[in-house]
């Protein structure tokens, strides 16, 4: 079994093209890493005019999502992105999780 989850994040003003161009070039060891965690079918949605990212992706009932972050890899990765969007002191995305209100199977 699989579980759907958004979230939203927020790109910083006039940082869409370098956040595009930064997940053009993802580093594989970290979509390995993703990978192994258990997701899947992970895309991310810009809003232009309100800078808000949407996040949206498959994760299986037995993921290693929370570990992620424990990894040199996504710590790597953040550190590499801190600069195009919100983060907390530790470069950790501001995520704001999103509620379901529809399904169409």
């Amino acid at each position: 079994m699989s579980e759907r989850i958004a979230f939203r994040m927020n790109l910083n003003p006039g940082q869409a093209a370098a956040y595009e161009q930064r997940h053009d070039n993802i580093f594989p060891d970290l979509a390995a890493a993703l990978k192994e965690a258990g997701v899947s079918d992970y895309s991310i949605w810009h809003d232009p005019e309100s800078d808000h990212l949407f996040g949206i992706l498959t994760r299986t009932d037995d993921h290693t999502l929370d570990a992620l972050p424990d990894t040199e890899i996504c710590k790597r990765w953040w550190a590499h992105m801190a600069d195009v969007m919100e983060t907390d002191e530790n470069n950790v995305p501001t995520q704001i999780p999103l509620k379901r209100v529809f399904l169409l199977e």
